[in-house]
């Protein structure tokens, strides 16, 4: 099969794109994909780059949020057949491991899953819309809603908003109801925030935001439950930890599914006791969140901007954009 394929770590260079890689081998309870969709995130550099603390075994073919058509089944196979539309949900939730770092991913033509991780396709559902999902969207799904329970009540500030979860972030807000604060660092990035319904989009880089934050909610009684935003997104961590905070109204919650810029940034415990903050982690997704996914895409209710799309020989260039931050929305490798 044709496959790009990391051989060791390192820079784009690593990745070599092969027109005769071994197909995958398809044991009694696997299904082998014929791989119509997949979508990279920046973890996929992550893998590209090797990450401390983590030993891969190589060769690995990167790509995480995988769909397509089955093209074989094992014998043991009792809930799917050949033909069906399916994404596979990158996480082994039994014999553990990550679909595209320790498990072959997308990057191909084939891609092996066991049973379980299989998630239907439903009517109505492309593949580069399902592929788009379980890292980014999956993990916002969890945070906004099943650990956020972000409702229409609330003003929420997204921080990080124009990237993978940030996007999908501001998409639930909006479709939850909620009034939606995004920070973004361009004028192209706004735009698309704006376009996306983000309700207020402001530049992080060239404003005082935690005052503009103060300007859009001027209520200034914050001890009695009035002014600021009732939740605060915040992925990066770093120096925007406490800046959040300042943010937020008695009672908030702050929401936060990852560290991309400092998992141990300065606090203030003040801010937390004193106006009662709820401080709610959330860790990746669970599949209950990538039909409730794929649901709302069927129903009209959600729409997955991408950013582009890309043959399989030109992995390496779709995957440069993402880790350039040259796009808004996610980035399509088609096999």
């Amino acid at each position: 099969m044709k496959a790009v394929v990391l051989y060791e770590h390192g820079q784009m260079d690593k990745l070599i794109y092969e027109e005769n890689y071994p197909d995958p081998e398809c044991g009694p309870g696997d299904v082998v994909v014929r791989v119509k969709a997949t979508s990279l995130n920046y973890h996929d550099l992550f893998t590209r780059n090797g990450m401390p603390g983590l030993t891969l075994e190589l060769p690995r073919i990167c790509g995480l949020d995988v769909a397509g058509e089955i093209a074989e089944t094992g014998a043991d196979v009792k809930n799917f057949k050949v033909g069906d539309a399916v994404l596979i949900d990158p996480r082994n939730r039994v014999e553990g491991g990550l679909v595209g770092e320790t498990i072959d991913g997308g990057l191909a033509e084939f891609c092996r899953a066991p049973e379980h991780q299989l998630i239907p396709i439903p009517d109505g559902v492309s593949y580069a819309d399902a592929a788009s999902l379980p890292v980014a969207y999956g993990t916002a799904h969890r945070m906004m809603v099943t650990r956020g329970q972000v409702n229409k009540d609330d003003k929420v500030l997204i921080m990080g908003a124009s990237g993978g979860v940030g996007t999908g972030a501001v998409l639930l807000a909006k479709i939850l109801g909620a009034e939606v604060v995004a920070l973004s660092s361009s004028e192209v990035k706004m735009q698309a925030l704006t376009d996306m319904g983000a309700d207020h989009v402001i530049n992080y880089l060239e404003t005082e935001w935690v005052k503009e934050i103060w300007k859009l909610y001027t209520k200034p009684h914050r001890r009695k439950y009035e002014g600021g935003v009732t939740v605060v997104v915040n992925f990066t961590g770093g120096d925007t930890w406490v800046q959040g905070m300042r943010c937020l109204r008695r009672g908030g919650r702050m929401l936060t599914c990852g560290a991309t810029d400092s998992f141990d940034p300065k606090t203030d415990l003040r801010y937390v006791w004193s106006f009662e903050f709820d401080i709610r982690g959330s860790n990746s997704w669970e599949p209950e969140d990538l039909t409730a996914l794929l649901a709302m895409i069927q129903a009209g209710d959600m729409k997955v901007p991408i950013a582009g799309t890309y043959p399989l020989s030109e992995a390496t260039e779709a995957l440069r954009l993402i880790e350039d931050r040259e796009v808004i929305g996610k980035v399509i490798v088609e096999p």
